[in-house]
């Protein structure tokens, strides 16, 4: 028998590229090919690229190389480059990198089966071969994005806001539980905005109401909820559904009304303290994740000073903090980069260290409490798990010694915290 044709997909930047690259996993996995984790070894290499921020793009350039230098070395048959990246500058890979046999934008999986010499099969959409942990899985509920965020190229690579209607998204999850998952995250560029294109208005609360009565789900997680129209709705369902996590991921990007008004970000400071605080009101116990950029080119010490302070008074659960990056073709581009990179880091360190000490503080109050929590895997002596309070990949984890018997990867189990440290807990299993 001839042998199959092996392939590898490599996928870089956010999670939405993930459940892209599980998309075409699945179509390939149904065609006459041997999908493989190691690019070593695959004839095609296919190459899902990030293209968000300079950093991101300088990795996606360098895993391009990378796998070109391994076909002039025989290693490799055919690279293909798609997503993000290759959405993006397409013409001007094409004339640097001459060597990579295809490129492909975002989400154009029959044409990558179609170069593969594979065909493409619809009655595979919303099916997935997930590249993570069978019992947590991402949920993209729709693509692009119509703010216009100053300092963001994501229109830019991945066009306007498109909903994926509910009933695609129920057999998508009804698929992903017939493989185990149990988590359901859900993510989009903007979740907030999910319905208003389709339904004529804002109705993410009613995909979390049907989400949630779908058997074998146990835990349904919100990411990427733009603050300046959360809509009341949503708060509501998350407060009484006990599938959905009491968590949100909510980028607020900066507290300065001048940095604010400078980011077109459509909210004001008053405005997005006024949201964290009714966040908290109306759901007990909220773990509230957010995102800052420091660095902005109009970002005065002053500016600086304020998110600072806004920080250390508000106390949020988790945080991540990003630098400026030129784009060019956004709108910020004009304002150039006068704030230097040290400077840049410096910002970006202080805040870390003041989230840091936040975040011991909040750990050390559940030192003695009570979780249902995920066991997910094993490092050395401890089974690693993660609450209603934890993302995967982005936030603290809680570790169960192994002595702890009887422990099952993908099972829920109650557990008592015993200590702490800056981000992950210790915990054992009750019994």
């Amino acid at each position: 028998m001839k042998k199959k044709e092996t392939v590898n997909i490599v996928t870089l930047g956010c999670s939405k590229n993930t459940v892209d690259s599980e998309r075409l996993m699945r179509q390939i996995n149904d065609n006459n090919f041997n999908l493989i984790d190691d690019p070593n070894n695959a004839d095609t290499v296919i190459i899902n690229t990030c293209g968000f921020i300079e950093a991101a793009k300088e990795e996606s350039v360098n895993t391009i190389l990378n796998a070109i230098k391994q076909k002039k070395e025989g290693k490799i048959k055919k690279v293909i480059v798609a997503g993000c990246l290759s959405e993006r500058y397409a013409e001007d890979l094409k004339k640097e990198i001459p060597e990579v046999d295809a490129f492909f934008g975002t989400e154009k999986y029959e044409d990558i089966l179609n170069e593969l010499g594979g065909k493409f099969r619809r009655e595979l959409l919303g099916e997935r071969t997930l590249s993570g942990l069978p019992h947590t899985a991402y949920l993209k509920i729709s693509e692009g994005c119509d703010h216009p965020c100053s300092f963001c190229a994501i229109p830019l690579m991945r066009g306007l806001h498109k909903s994926k209607p509910i009933e695609e998204l129920i057999n998508e999850a009804e698929f992903l539980v017939k493989n185990n998952t149990k988590e359901l995250i859900l993510i989009a560029q903007d979740t907030t905005d999910y319905g208003k294109d389709i339904y004529g208005e804002r109705c993410l609360h009613k995909l979390l109401t049907e989400l949630s009565k779908i058997d074998g789900i146990i835990w349904i997680r919100l990411m990427y909820a733009y603050p300046s129209h959360f809509p009341k709705e949503v708060i509501k369902v998350i407060s009484e559904n006990s599938k959905i996590c009491k968590y949100i991921d909510i980028p607020l990007q900066h507290i300065s009304d001048s940095v604010l008004k400078s980011m077109r970000r459509g909210v004001t400071s008053n405005k997005t303290k006024k949201l964290v605080a009714d966040l908290r009101a109306n759901i007990p116990g909220v773990i509230i994740r957010t995102t800052f950029i420091v660095g902005y080119p109009n970002e005065t010490e002053n500016d600086f000073n304020l998110l600072c302070r806004y920080i250390e008074e508000t106390k949020f659960d988790r945080i991540g903090v990003f630098t400026f990056s030129v784009e060019e073709n956004t709108s910020s581009f004009i304002l150039g980069n006068p704030i230097s990179e040290k400077i840049k880091d410096q910002r970006k360190n202080k805040l870390m260290e003041i989230q840091k000490n936040i975040s011991l503080e909040i750990n050390q109050k559940l030192i003695g409490k009570n979780l249902d929590i995920l066991i997910e895997r094993q490092e050395g002596n401890f089974y690693i798990g993660r609450s209603y309070r934890d993302a995967p990949e982005i936030d603290g984890e809680i570790l169960i010694p192994t002595d702890n018997k009887g422990v099952k990867f993908g099972s829920f189990y109650k557990a008592i915290i015993y200590d702490c440290n800056e981000y992950d807990l210790f915990g054992n299993i009750r019994t």
